[in-house]
């Protein structure tokens, strides 16, 4: 299991924790944010934080941290 692991974007730092193999839990300044899954090899998705299902539609957040995620996973 991957050890969490924390990211800075535009000066806020996130703590990601990862919830298995592509899902992680995003913790904004100490405040549980969002949940993320990676979608394909590029492409993150946004999950309800109730249902765990995906919500579709372009969040440039989202997208930040995807590549955000994706750059430490891959050092």
């Amino acid at each position: 299991m991957q050890e969490p692991f924390d990211i800075e974007i535009y000066e806020t730092t996130y703590s990601v924790f990862p919830d298995g193999e592509e899902a992680f839990t995003v913790f904004k300044e100490g405040v549980e944010h969002i949940h993320l899954q990676r979608d394909g090899e590029n492409g993150w998705l946004k999950l309800h934080p109730e249902t765990g299902t995906p919500l579709f539609g372009m969040d440039e957040e989202v997208e930040l941290l995807g590549k955000a995620i994706s750059k430490h996973l891959a050092s």
